[in-house]
């Protein structure tokens, strides 16, 4: 199971399906919604972050 927090790179496979904030701690809220299986989209452009970081896992059916 992915732990809360752990932290993935734009493009890599999504390991479990939830919702994802951008790391950069400038205090905007960037969120995506992923599927396991997939590909993190990349960061939004006006991100200074690096990594997507697991804020909440779902359920997948």
């Amino acid at each position: 199971m992915v732990e809360h927090g752990a932290t993935y790179r734009p493009g890599e496979i999504v390991p479990a399906s939830g919702i994802y904030q951008c790391e950069s701690g400038c205090g905007h809220r960037h969120e995506s919604t992923d599927v396991k299986g997939h590909r993190f989209p990349p960061l939004p452009a006006d991100c200074k972050g690096a990594h997507w970081v697991l804020e909440q896992a779902t359920q997948h059916r």
